[in-house]
């Protein structure tokens, strides 16, 4: 008697971010790439990140109400997660904000372990941004090429772990006023118009990578460190602001004669990540553009 194989079940798999990943619209839509979105919470009204308020909306009223933010909630999450396994979803990559700078991240963690019907692989990017949004961009293209789950959850590993990010303020008033301040110190810095270069440590908390006098000559050093750390190889690169558009723009447009880079973005913060950094943030995130090999 002939014996039938059962048909190789191809998964169905599903990539998640949160809202402080700095997606574009057009690519979230494009790559099919599901958001949870953080929350932006005054005294008298709640609102989800990016989804009904923007960043010029915070930082217009900042002068009126500087608000705090939350976490998506477990039920946000787990409405999500349901969704995807009612879509007949059975793999799902979820990749955060890093764990140093959020509880999202382990908030996602405990939700998943209610869906045993699907393996989800939750991720701490370490980082936030594009350097969130890098990894999971890749991820998102790995997969229209590819069902390998395995495969999908290495490419966003790898970006991950390349990712440079450096970033300038206009004070530091807002990260110390939330509790993000991480390992940057500047107290008596700021007196003396000493602005630090911000960057993310392997922890996904933030430390000073350089300081110097002064906003010209911090968006200058922006620009350095741009330079040299596209070095050799390819890459692409973001360049974020809140409330900076011009300046950010102009690094933009210096940013297009730098041979080495792929592809170049342009995008504004989060308003999550607007609360906590204040109007004036410019910022750059590198990523090694990955090899044919994923």
């Amino acid at each position: 008697m002939l014996q039938t194989s059962k048909p190789i079940s191809v998964p169905k798999i599903a990539i998640v971010t949160d809202s402080t990943s700095d997606l574009a619209p057009e690519m979230i839509k494009d790559f099919g790439i599901e958001i949870i979105p953080l929350h932006v919470v005054y005294k008298d009204r709640e609102y989800l990140d990016g989804v009904n308020i923007s960043p010029d909306e915070v930082y217009k009223n900042m002068d009126i109400e500087v608000p705090t933010t939350s976490l998506p909630s477990p039920s946000e999450i787990s409405n999500l997660f349901k969704r995807l396994k009612d879509s007949n979803v059975t793999h799902v990559l979820s990749m955060h904000i890093s764990s140093g700078l959020s509880g999202t991240f382990e908030t996602v963690c405990q939700v998943a372990q209610e869906y045993k019907e699907m393996v989800i692989e939750v991720v701490d990017s370490k980082a936030l941004s594009m350097g969130l949004g890098f990894p999971v961009l890749e991820a998102a293209r790995k997969l229209r090429n590819s069902t390998d789950f395995q495969g999908v959850i290495n490419v966003a590993k790898t970006v991950s772990q390349r990712i440079k990010i450096y970033f300038v303020l206009s004070t530091l008033e807002y990260l110390k006023r939330g509790g993000r301040i991480g390992y940057v110190s500047g107290t008596i810095g700021e007196l003396l118009n000493i602005k630090p270069i911000i960057s993310v440590n392997s922890e996904g908390k933030y430390i000073t990578s350089s300081k110097v006098r002064g906003r010209d000559q911090s968006l200058k050093k922006l620009y350095d460190i741009l330079t040299e750390s596209t070095q050799g190889g390819r890459y692409n690169v973001a360049i974020v602001h809140g409330g900076a558009e011009q300046e950010a723009r102009n690094l933009w447009q210096k940013a297009r004669e730098i041979p080495n880079i792929n592809e170049l973005l342009f995008n504004q913060i989060s308003p999550v990540m607007g609360v906590h950094t204040g109007p004036g943030l410019v910022g750059i995130i590198i990523s090694p553009a990955l090899s044919p090999q994923y």
